[in-house]
Parts: structure tokens; C-alpha cells; sequence
């Protein structure tokens, strides 16, 4: 017994295919699908998708957006996705630290959209520098 996964973004389909089991990073926590899992829905946050095909792990990083599990199903829409295995690890660790150097410089100054949006910038980068690094 399998999962079919699909993993579709705004301007492409990422991921089509069987998996033995789904880690999600949903708003609420790390959440796992096994096949006969329950029906739901749930909102995902910026991180990275895990999944389990033919004995090996693979990594996809996701920039936000909904699940939906129904009878072996996982169907995910998000906002931007990327496969893990085809992040350049040096430029995704490149951005993480630049992200992190933005977010540091604005330590202790009162909430803005600026602020907002380099912390978003460095979540993103964080989940494409974890994909890339977990990748099998």
C-alpha cells in the first residue's frame, strides 16, 4: 500500500508520483502521512516537504500554501516549491547567510514590512538550504 503525491506550485508541477510515507511542515507542526491516514486539510508553512519513496528520503523545499489527504491521496498547492536535489547547496547557504545578516541588522527595531519581508526571505532561504542539504 502507497501514497500518491502531488506537489504543484503556481507555475509547475513539482512532484507526481508513489511515496511509502509524507512528512509535511504544516503550520502547526511536523506532520506525518502514512497510507490509510485520515482526510484532511491543512495550511503549510515555509519549509520542507519529506518523502519517503522505495527506501530512500527526498527533500522538497515549500514556500507556503494548503494539503489535502483523502484516501491515499496527498495532494499539496503551494505558492513556490523546489526539489531538493536540484538546489545549488552553495548558493542556497550563500543566501541563508546574507538573509540572516539582513534580519540581524534590523534586531530590535519596531515591526514594518520591511522587517516582515526579511524574515520571510530568510525562512525561505532556510527551507532551500535544509532541501538541499537532506537531499538523497
Amino acid at each position: 500500500m502507497s501514497l500518491t503525491l502531488r506537489v504543484l506550485a503556481t507555475d509547475q508541477n513539482v512532484f507526481d508520483g508513489s511515496a511509502d510515507e509524507v512528512i509535511l511542515p504544516s503550520t502547526t507542526g511536523q506532520l506525518g502521512i502514512l497510507p490509510g491516514h485520515i482526510s484532511l486539510l491543512t495550511a503549510i508553512d515555509i519549509g520542507v516537504l519529506r518523502v519517503r519513496a522505495n527506501g530512500a528520503w527526498n527533500s522538497i523545499a515549500l514556500m507556503g500554501g494548503f494539503a489535502e489527504v483523502d484516501a491515499d491521496e496527498v495532494t499539496v498547492l503551494v505558492n513556490k516549491a523546489e526539489l531538493g536535489s536540484s538546489i545549488d547547496a552553495a548558493a542556497a547557504e550563500a543566501a541563508f547567510q546574507k538573509a540572516s545578516t539582513v534580519v540581524a541588522g534590523m534586531e530590535g527595531q519596531p515591526a514594518s514590512p520591511e522587517k516582515l519581508k526579511a524574515q520571510q526571505h530568510l525562512n525561505e532561504a532556510r527551507a532551500r538550504l535544509q532541501a538541499s542539504k537532506t537531499a538523497d
